[in-house]
């Protein structure tokens, strides 16, 4: 296992693969960032979106995973909180091409300024659908393309496909 270089020093993407945490971080040229999580809201959010898409994953043509890494670029590993791809991908590891969906959960440390930064990284990887929840405000957003947006349809949906995720029942079950 790798030690922690100090401050000053740089990982390489080998010694960030070969090192495990928990929960894992995020590598973004050549430095481990942590990441918020592990609040109520957040993992009840993360097991809604994980059992629904489990749920339906047949009908809707998909395969979900909860804070797989995912390789933006050559020297960036995201690790969203949910990951969706289509039925059929493959990959080793960790994710290399672009999924249809990847999923962020606020934590209340989290702010909307460095998730829009993710967000257009995901984009430029070729992330289709980006979703951001904040479960404190109860507020959804997809990222358009060039920007976070509000979702006040009040559904996350994938055009073209029969996704569809209603916003109140997503945030009914924090009232449970």
């Amino acid at each position: 296992m790798a030690t922690m270089p100090n401050t000053e020093e740089l990982w390489t993407v080998r010694e960030y693969l070969r090192t495990s945490w928990s929960p894992d971080r995020e590598f973004v040229d050549g430095r481990i960032a942590e990441r918020n999580l592990g609040e109520k809201e957040h993992s009840i959010l993360q097991r809604f979106f994980t059992f629904l898409f489990m749920l339906h994953r047949a009908e809707w043509g998909v395969e979900v995973f909860p804070e797989l890494r995912t390789q933006t670029r050559t020297t960036r590993f995201r690790v969203p909180d949910v990951l969706v791809v289509r039925s059929g991908t493959e990959f080793e590891r960790y994710v290399t091409h672009p999924p249809l969906i990847a999923i962020e959960i606020l934590s209340p440390e989290d702010r909307l300024q460095a998730m829009q930064e993710k967000a257009a990284e995901y984009r430029e990887f070729g992330v289709e659908h980006i979703w951001i929840v904040d479960p404190m405000q109860r507020i959804a957003y997809r990222h358009t393309g060039t920007a976070l947006e509000e979702v006040r349809s009040g559904e996350l949906s994938v055009a073209g496909t029969p996704i569809r995720i209603e916003l109140s029942a997503m945030f009914a079950e924090l009232d449970r």
